[in-house]
């Protein structure tokens, strides 16, 4: 209950404070490429339940969506305006917005698509589904540069 309040009051604050940053970020987005300024998709939250969550648009648009699952390195398909915002985090902000709505919270497991939900094992699930999924956590601080690890 102490969680989700705070979970609450810290996003609304965070989406009042950002809004200009917000705006910002959209025109230059636009300004950028083309395509919408969000990326939404479908991810595993607590108990199975399904939810989109919201990013800011960070690579061009493609038509292929069954091409490379992850970014890695120095992917093609990232913008000019993408690699920054994914440096510092920033296409992370909207996700504010999923927090208000409940689906999730501010410190918490990643939320991650269904296809690698389904390879986890039956104990680790349970784990991981049991908790409200977050904007960050542990392995979020630890592996900040994951996109460089993974190349």
């Amino acid at each position: 209950m102490y969680k989700r309040i705070f979970d609450i009051t810290l996003s609304s604050i965070g989406i009042i404070v950002l809004a200009p940053l917000f705006i910002i970020i959209a025109i230059i987005i636009k300004l950028d490429s083309t395509g919408g300024v969000f990326f939404r998709q479908e991810r595993i939250g607590k108990n199975g339940r399904k939810f989109r969550i919201f990013k800011f648009r960070s690579m061009a648009v493609i038509q292929d969506m069954d091409s490379l699952k992850i970014t890695v390195g120095a992917d093609k398909r990232i913008t000019k305006i993408g690699h920054f915002l994914r440096k510092y985090k920033i296409d992370e902000l909207p996700q504010l917005f999923n927090v208000l709505l409940g689906d999730m919270s501010i410190v918490g497991p990643r939320p991650e698509v269904e296809e690698y939900v389904n390879h986890y094992n039956q104990h680790n699930k349970d784990i991981v589904l049991s908790i409200r999924p977050g904007i960050t956590d542990l392995a979020s601080i630890r592996f900040r540069n994951e996109s460089d690890i993974l190349a």
